[in-house]
């Protein structure tokens, strides 16, 4: 998640004079170096984007949802401690000043059988499932924001916990400098149970979708 470090000067060459056609030149150069700023804003969005590390760059809702699945099975596994902020003025802030402390959930490569995704909303659910018909639900770059987190069964290879998340390599994004974190090459969740704040991924799969609003939730 590097962002960008500026751009060199471009040499002087010493065998060109600084007449009319050398100053034309050079406030040719100045102009293409004033577009620069905003191509690099750009491609840092791509890269931010790319690593699905959007999460820490939008403003949550406030409003809790529930994710279950029968099983996850990930690649490239992380996780850590962030904070969630909300839009000024949110009438869900409550007494926090909007801001929710969260565990990141990053995974390169993920599946999920059976997913079922519910917010509730006055009284009523709106409700999400897919995944449930043979096909799981496929993630890439995937990263979940949580309050808490269950599973039957929780199994990882290669696990390194206690690590500063913002060194971190097997996972699509870095964590903060000085968070406490833990890494693994693969992880597997049966009976997995998340309520989340946030959910983002470079590209998100869901076969069978079914959406509805229900008197129930996940």
């Amino acid at each position: 998640m590097a962002l960008s470090q500026g751009t060199p000067e471009t040499p002087r060459s010493p065998l060109r004079s600084d007449g009319p056609e050398r100053r034309g030149g050079v406030r040719y150069r100045r102009a293409a170096l004033m577009g620069l700023p905003a191509l690099a804003a750009a491609a840092t969005l791509v890269v931010l984007t790319a690593q699905g590390a959007l999460a820490a760059q939008f403003a949550i809702s406030g409003m809790p949802f529930t994710v279950t699945a029968d099983s996850m099975e990930g690649t490239g596994f992380g996780q850590f401690g962030a904070l969630d902020n909300m839009a000024e003025g949110s009438p869900n802030a409550g007494d926090t000043g909007g801001q929710v402390l969260v565990i990141v959930t990053a995974i390169r490569q993920a599946e999920l059988t059976n997913l079922c995704q519910s917010v509730a909303l006055g009284g009523t659910y709106l409700h999400i499932t897919a995944g449930n018909q043979g096909t799981p639900v496929r993630a890439s770059g995937l990263t979940t924001d949580s309050t808490e987190i269950s599973g039957k069964v929780a199994d990882f290879d290669n696990i390194e916990i206690g690590g500063d998340s913002s060194t971190f390599e097997k996972p699509p994004v870095k964590g903060p400098l000085g968070s406490f974190g833990q890494q693994a090459d693969t992880v597997s969740i049966t009976d997995l149970r998340q309520t989340n704040y946030a959910t983002t991924a470079v590209r998100f799969t869901l076969p069978d979708l079914h959406m509805n609003f229900s008197s129930k939730g996940c």
